[in-house]
C-alpha cells in the first residue's frame, strides 16, 4: 500500500488468481482467446465437412451424377440456400438408371437381323489421313450401300 492511503476495512487482503496485477499479463485473457480461436476453426471445418458431404458420397460410390452434385454443393455454398444442398444429397443417393445401353444393344441387335455389319465410328482424324472429306466419306457409304 501507498503511504497515507489505507485499505477499507471490509476488503479483503487476498485477490483471485485471475486478477491481473499493474503491469501484468493476462494470462486469462490469452487462454480465452486461444479457446475463442479453436472454436472458429473447429466449426470451420465441421461446416466444411459437412458440407462436401454429398459430392464425397457420390464419388466414392462412383456416381454418373458426380458433376452435378458437386456443382449444387458449390451452389449451394455460396448462396447459403440449403434447398441445393439437400437436391445434392438425394442425388448422392439415388442411382440413376443406364437408358443408353439397352438403346446400343437394340441397335446392334437390329444390325444384326439385317444382316448388316455394325457402323464404325469415323472420327475426323481418319477422313484427313484418307483424304476424304466428310461428305466424301459419306457418299462413298451411299454408293457401296446401294451396290450390295
Amino acid at each position: 500500500m501507498t503511504a497515507g492511503v489505507s485499505q477499507n476495512p471490509i476488503a479483503t487482503d487476498h485477490v483471485p488468481f485471475f486478477v491481473t496485477p499493474p503491469g501484468g499479463s493476462d494470462f486469462l485473457f490469452h487462454i480465452v482467446s486461444w479457446f475463442v480461436v479453436a472454436c472458429i476453426i473447429g466449426i470451420g471445418v465441421i461446416f466444411f465437412t459437412i458440407h462436401t458431404l454429398p459430392e464425397r458420397m457420390a464419388h466414392r460410390t462412383k456416381k454418373v451424377q458426380l458433376d452435378i452434385v458437386a456443382i449444387l454443393c458449390l451452389i449451394s455454398l455460396f448462396t447459403n440456400e440449403h434447398i441445393y444442398w439437400i437436391a445434392a444429397m438425394i442425388l448422392a443417393f439415388i442411382e440413376l438408371p443406364d437408358f443408353l445401353t439397352p438403346i446400343q444393344r437394340i441397335a446392334s441387335a437390329a444390325e444384326d437381323i439385317a444382316g448388316q455389319a455394325p457402323r464404325a465410328e469415323t472420327t475426323e482424324d481418319q477422313l484427313v489421313e484418307t483424304g476424304h472429306d466428310g461428305a466424301d466419306a459419306a457418299h462413298s457409304a451411299q454408293k457401296g450401300a446401294a451396290h450390295a
